[in-house]
């Protein structure tokens, strides 16, 4: 289910998009690339503060993750498209195979972008640990790819990378510990904090929310 429902938005993003032509399809790919970064950067801040600020049931408190994470996401996209659209020209010619072969080439990864985005939501939805098929340790996408994962993994990379400030930099998940012969020093735990949360609030154990620190909820790009 999860599966037809995942290729379902690539396809029908993917032909949206081309619509727009080769430089829309160039600007809505940037600014969607754009508004995911920003969504998972600043949604659990959000949603901590949404949680702490406007209910404090822990039915809601489960649910704020995700209208966090979500509302960014298209407020952000909402945001570029129109900075796009008052800074950018209508129409720029360009040639004919060019134009086909950009438009298309940018709406695939746009599509692809935002199936992968959506699906990592649903690791922050109130929903049973396993549903319609979806589980945080599958290749989702027909057992063939794993679109969230990829996407953490690149928002995990940019954070640590390119949008880092210093040593002491924002790191968008996994605190840093130091371990004898081990190579690695950063341990991210986005799918199993949110697998974690679900499986125990389906089971009733009364988890409201992904444990997230005073450090994390304060701290961005």
């Amino acid at each position: 289910m999860i599966d037809i429902l995942l290729l379902a938005i690539l396809g029908i993003v993917t032909w949206c998009v081309a619509s727009e032509g080769a430089w829309g399809a160039g600007f809505i790919f940037v600014s969607v690339l754009l508004a995911g970064l920003l969504a998972m950067n600043y949604f659990e801040p959000l949603a901590t503060f949404l949680a702490n600020n406007i209910s404090s049931s822990g039915a809601w408190q489960r649910r704020w993750d995700s209208i966090a994470l979500v509302g960014l996401f298209i407020a952000f996209i909402f945001l570029f498209r129109e900075i796009t659209v008052r800074i950018a020209p209508t129409y720029m010619q360009v040639h004919p195979l060019v134009h086909e072969i950009a438009r298309w080439s940018f709406a695939a990864l746009t599509g692809y972008i935002a199936m992968a985005f959506l699906l990592t939501a649903l690791h922050t939805a109130p929903l049973p640990r396993e549903f319609a098929g979806f589980t945080p340790e599958r290749n989702n996408l027909f057992g063939a790819a794993a679109p969230d994962r990829q996407w953490l993994g690149f928002t995990q990379y940019v954070s640590e990378k390119s949008m880092r400030n210093g040593a002491a930099g924002h790191l968008f998940d996994g605190p840093e510990y130091t371990f004898p012969q081990q190579q690695n020093s950063i341990w991210p735990s986005f799918p199993i904090r949110y697998a974690t949360r679900r499986g125990q609030g389906a089971a009733g154990g009364g988890v409201t929310a992904a444990p997230v620190s005073e450090e994390k909820a304060s701290r961005s790009f």
